[in-house]
């Protein structure tokens, strides 16, 4: 049996945008400005929707400060030209991510009594992310998702009623993205973001994707470890260009 097909770029690049949403998005010449609103740089970053040039850059620039946003721009595949031209004005790289994903049918069944979904978020998992540093403004992100959404609150293996972690997953189209995977420091090593990932792709089933992706840095090694070991292939790549 041939292995499932996974998503194309240009479709996880829209369940980025659709299951963790910026709060306005501005359309300048051939830019698409995020507004962000502390919700970080995913949600706060220009992207090129049609081919650019040099002239077109101060639009871009104008149109961040303006919204009281230092200039940010994602580079996609395909965005080589607006990377050097960003690169020779002395925009630095930030954050290298890679994107993950994989078919649903690679996860095992995960033991809901330890991390189970559910919406709006309990006040435990906000206490988890406003922990581990998704404050307000990324929280605020996740209550904006017009699709299916859902968090899940982690407890401890060894005792339900001890809170060990938190996360947030959305829809867009036939993609699940989860996002704010996040275990208390204290808590770690204990199978937690493990069985997040698989109530993730538990819940995507049930309501009808057919992928769990995500974004996470190149830099994160441990994250990727432990995707690696859920079968989730890196299919693609994006970095920041900060002023």
């Amino acid at each position: 049996m041939l292995a499932p097909a996974l998503p194309a770029l240009p479709a996880l690049f829209q369940a980025m945008d659709d299951t963790w949403p910026a709060a306005a998005l501005h359309r300048v010449g051939p830019w698409l400005v995020r507004e962000g609103q502390g919700g970080g740089k995913r949600v706060s970053a220009a992207t090129a929707e049609a081919p650019v040039t040099e002239a077109d850059i101060p639009l871009a620039e104008a149109r961040h400060r303006a919204l009281g946003q230092t200039p940010l721009f994602l580079i996609r595949p395909g965005d080589e030209a607006l990377d050097a031209m960003l690169e020779a004005r002395g925009y630095r790289v930030v954050d290298p991510v890679h994107l993950r994903a994989a078919p649903l049918g690679a996860f095992a069944e995960p033991d809901l009594m330890y991390s189970f979904p559910h919406w709006p978020p309990m006040a435990m998992c906000e206490d988890v992310w406003t922990e581990t540093g998704i404050g307000p403004g990324r929280q605020a992100v996740m209550r904006r998702v017009k699709g299916p959404a859902t968090a899940f609150l982690a407890c401890a293996p060894d005792r339900i009623d001890r809170v060990a972690g938190a996360g947030f997953a959305a829809i867009s189209g036939q993609i699940a993205m989860i996002h704010a995977v996040e275990v208390l420091p204290r808590m770690r090593r204990q199978g937690s973001a493990h069985n997040i990932l698989r109530s993730a792709a538990w819940w995507a089933q049930t309501n009808g994707a057919h992928w769990l992706a995500l974004a996470v840095t190149c830099h994160n090694e441990a994250a990727g470890k432990l995707y690696a070991s859920l079968n989730m292939s890196i299919v693609g790549h994006y970095h920041y260009r900060s002023a």
